[in-house]
């Protein structure tokens, strides 16, 4: 990949880091939250979730508002909202206004899958799709690796308000560098003219025809999201994608928690121990993304063939199955880097599987959002079931084994419901009558 459309990759991976670096800030100071406002492990769990209430029911929205008026514009609308709203939580006076900064902070996260996958389909060959895919999903475990030891240590020393005043100020400087430098390839006057014309010709590529339904110009027609909807192959990748972010939630709001109460650690030193596995993740995560595009180099991303390599990347993150039956703290570190690496590789192979099968890049964003709220639904469940889960038994041993049973149906799903291009489909006889 090129010196100059890398720093777009560094653009994503560095949005998606800033965006988990909010959502896991909760987790971090969860233990002085909870005793300040009296929270059970349900109270909690309701506390963890409440983001991707909002996020969920934003995403779509969200995507149809990307593909209409862009990603440089939406990004930064975005990221400015959900950066105010992380600042905010330190201010919160009592629960309700902790709930609150939450579903602000969630609403304005929504802009950043559907942001990513536009950005990557503008910017990037198809041929580099899934390392560049890698890339920026593997901001999302960077986020959690650095903010467990920046932000535990903020909370351990300065107090849990502080931390969510500095984790919010990250992301307006962000937002500054976004604004000055981003543009699309074509209106982007520090790309040179050869790198601009590879772009273009070579981000397209088409998603192999099974039908005549998919025409050559297929990459320049949108359709809309009903259309798309009839696509199996849709709802293929969003049950896959929620059967993954099930166990990323679980660890993204109940590891250091996990970590305090089980194997009796303190918040600084479960700040270190959590960011060994999320740091291993961001590195393999694009090792896998970089192997994947090599694997599909002879048969072409529009064979559908890397949804075997998302299947495996599941399978290997259902070793969180062995957690339960682990009792070495070194033993522990391997089995979480092993989960973590799998579900990281399954986001991003996945999120890459979306775009090799659709045709139009014009519905990039739109679809990208549907699976995203496939996968958050799931998402949304993980806190909050987890939280009942210990409060019923006193353990965190089910709640491993639900999401390791979760990732082998995921396995199944992605393997069975992908097999087809995804395109709008023609309505039935029945319905065009009705009509």
């Amino acid at each position: 990949m090129s010196y100059r459309r890398g720093w777009i990759a560094v653009f994503l991976f560095t949005l998606a880091m800033i965006n988990y670096m909010d959502r896991i800030a909760l987790s971090i100071a969860a233990k002085p939250i909870a005793a300040e406002f009296k929270l059970s492990a349900v109270g909690m769990g309701y506390l963890f979730s409440s983001f991707i209430w909002s996020y969920a029911l934003f995403l779509i929205p969200m995507g149809i508002l990307i593909d209409r008026f862009g990603a440089k514009r939406m990004a930064g609308v975005g990221i400015f909202i959900w950066s105010a709203a992380t600042a905010l939580t330190g201010a919160a006076g009592n629960f309700t206004s902790l709930l609150l900064a939450r579903l602000v902070m969630g609403g304005g996260e929504s802009v950043s899958n559907p942001v990513g996958a536009k950005v990557i389909r503008q910017w990037i060959p198809a041929s580099e799709r899934g390392m560049v895919t890698s890339m920026f999903n593997s901001g999302s475990y960077a986020g959690p690796a650095i903010c467990s030891v920046f932000l535990g240590a903020l909370v351990a020393v300065y107090g849990w308000r502080f931390s969510f005043v500095v984790a919010g100020g990250i992301g307006f400087l962000w937002l500054a560098a976004w604004l000055l430098f981003f543009n699309s390839p074509d209106k982007a006057k520090w790309l040179s003219v050869d790198e601009r014309e590879k772009i273009v010709r070579e981000r397209d590529s088409k998603p192999a025809a099974r039908n005549t339904s998919v025409t050559a110009d297929a990459g320049q027609t949108a359709s809309g999201l009903l259309s798309l909807l009839r696509s199996p192959t849709l709802w293929g990748l969003a049950l896959t994608q929620g059967c993954n972010v099930y166990t990323q939630y679980l660890f993204l709001t109940w590891l250091p928690s996990y970590l305090q109460a089980s194997r009796h650690m303190s918040i600084s030193k479960t700040g270190v121990f959590a960011a060994v596995p999320y740091a291993a993740a961001v590195i393999l995560c694009i090792v896998v993304g970089r192997i994947s595009d090599h694997y599909l180099k002879k048969s072409g991303v529009g064979t559908g063939r890397r949804r075997n390599a998302v299947a495996l990347a599941m399978l290997t993150g259902a070793a969180i199955l062995a957690v339960p039956f682990t009792t070495n703290l070194a033993a522990l570190l391997l089995v979480f880097s092993v989960t973590l690496t799998g579900i990281a590789s399954t986001t991003s192979l996945n999120f890459a599987l979306l775009n090799d099968l659709l045709p139009s890049s014009k519905d990039v964003a739109k679809a990208m959002a549907f699976v995203v709220v496939g996968g958050n639904i799931f998402g949304m469940i993980a806190p909050i079931a987890t939280g009942y889960v210990i409060d019923a038994t006193g353990s965190y041993d089910y709640a491993f084994v639900i999401a390791g049973a979760l990732l082998v149906l995921g396995a199944v799903v992605v393997l069975t419901m992908t097999r087809r291009p995804i395109v709008a489909e023609p309505k039935s006889p029945r319905v065009q009558a009705a009509a």
